[in-house]
């Protein structure tokens, strides 16, 4: 079914069905600047639903939006050594604008800390004006070679939050504390689980102290980076002079955060949630939650249906539900259904005849399974199929997740699970640069986190799963996007 569909089986080749998948949803199309992708209404409405809950939680934890230049100073990228390094490969630059050659030439920005600190050195004078929380909603440009809808893309959405802080253990608390947001976000959310804990020095950002991640298992057993924070330390702040003056009346930098996340998380709902028909959207993130699909075969079934149909609809959105009601002529039942399962909406409601004379609609669920609601407490009804649905594609992923990781794997199965079928694996970690690369060389496989306490084995391993020597820390590896 899904060939003639046109979606082809994960099974068959995973990469292939996403694009499918994708194309048939209408999230985005191709676009005639190589790497650059145009994001349809149906993906863009995804992503303002995103931006919603996020910046949502962002104003509860204290943060402010602001917007700051696109272009950069071809300079400020210089000012932070580490921090240039790192992006030097992705940057595009401007030489040439208002029909001359430009005095200096500007950065399209590949992240914002750069020109963000010049502003905080302007604005921040006293530890009273501290600690200073910022975000930002705006677009990215990083020159990728090999580029894919969403995942990886030249120019891509994003939230970028910027906070500067009057100590280390402020700035520390604040990384986790985003840290911590984005992993609600996407469990709550995106009914996608994750794994926290931080980057290995190799990994980090370039130029911070410390790198947090969330990191996610797909279908395929890769993981995908679902956001990062990164404590920064007063690297930018002197390379800014970010000065200010503290309680005791000497004077101090700042101590620096900056964390984000971006339209790579569609991709992410897509791969952790889809099926052979499509995507299947969460509740929480699907731009449309419900559709109601009126059924008749005769002018007299039209006009009382049409009346349950419209009824129906009406009171779903009265109660606060994303509500499409289809009632398009010309275009039978089934092709309505094939439309709205491959844009993954969690419930569809049909109405026929039948159902007026039982004073319900039927209730067909995109996770599968059919039961009748009745009209009387549509609402609840609804509302309860919709949070089944939420909390069942978070414990099917999670148990998919649980299924394909891998605990204290010595050297011989890590090179076999990386091999094979992949996913999370677990064990012993040196901390040796030597051991990290040849793991990378070996597998393709890298270190997504050193795991927060609570994801952590119960029983430590005590040697390092490459060379064994003794153990310092666990990791996680996996193949990544």
């Amino acid at each position: 079914m899904s060939q003639e569909q046109g979606i082809t089986p994960r099974a068959k080749d995973f990469s292939a069905w996403y694009n499918d998948a994708v194309m048939r949803a209408e999230l985005a199309d191709y676009s005639p600047v190589r790497g650059c992708m145009v994001i349809r209404p149906n993906g863009y409405a995804i992503w303002e639903l995103i931006q919603q809950a996020l910046d949502r939680m962002f104003k509860d934890t204290g943060h402010r939006n602001a917007y700051f230049p696109l272009l950069i100073p071809q300079s400020f990228l210089a000012k932070e050594a580490e921090h240039v390094e790192g992006f030097a490969p992705e940057v595009a630059v401007v030489t040439r604008a208002g029909g001359k050659e430009l005095d200096e030439p500007l950065v399209i920005r590949p992240t914002s800390e750069t020109i963000i600190y010049d502003s905080f050195a302007k604005w921040i004078h006293s530890y009273r004006d501290l600690p200073l929380l910022i975000n930002q909603w705006a677009n990215i440009v990083r020159w990728e070679m090999r580029t894919r809808l969403f995942l990886r893309t030249t120019e891509f959405l994003w939230q970028e939050g910027h906070t500067a802080h009057v100590d280390e253990a402020d700035a520390e608390r604040e990384a986790r504390q985003m840290l911590a947001v984005y992993r609600r976000f996407a469990e709550e959310w995106m009914a996608m689980p994750v794994l926290t804990g931080v980057k290995t020095d190799s990994e980090k950002f370039a130029g911070a102290l410390r790198t947090y991640a969330v990191e996610a298992l797909m279908q395929d057993n890769k993981s995908i980076q679902a956001g990062t924070t990164h404590h920064l330390g007063q690297n930018f702040a002197k390379a800014f002079g970010v000065q200010f003056q503290t309680a005791a009346g000497g004077l101090d930098y700042v101590w620096n955060t900056s964390w984000g996340l971006s339209t790579r998380l569609i991709g992410g709902l897509v791969m952790t949630h889809g099926d052979d028909v499509g995507i299947v959207c969460p509740p929480r993130l699907a731009p449309v939650q419900v559709v109601v699909v009126p059924i008749y075969r005769s002018d007299a079934e039209r006009t009382a249906v049409s009346e349950v149909a419209d009824r129906a609809a009406k009171s779903l959105r009265d109660g606060g539900f994303r509500v499409e009601l289809d009632a398009r002529e010309g275009m039978k039942p089934g092709a309505k259904y094939y439309e709205w399962e491959g844009q993954g909406v969690p419930l569809r409601l049909e109405v026929g005849p039948k159902d007026v004379a039982k004073e319900q609609v039927f209730a067909a669920r995109r996770t599968g399974g059919k039961a009748p609601i009745p009209l009387a407490g549509l609402v609840d009804g609804v509302r309860a199929a919709l949070e089944e649905i939420q909390s069942g594609l978070y414990q099917a992923a999670r148990e998919r997740r649980e299924a394909n990781t891998r605990r204290g794997v010595s050297r011989d199965e890590l090179v076999a699970l990386m091999a094979g079928p992949g996913g999370f694996a677990f064990g012993g970690f040196c901390g040796r640069l030597e051991c990290e690369l040849a793991i990378k060389e070996a597998t393709k496989a890298t270190v997504r986190v050193l795991p927060d306490e609570e994801f952590r084995s119960p029983t430590p391993p005590a040697t390092c799963a490459w060379c064994g020597s003794p153990s310092v820390v666990e990791a996680v590896w996996a193949k990544a996007y």
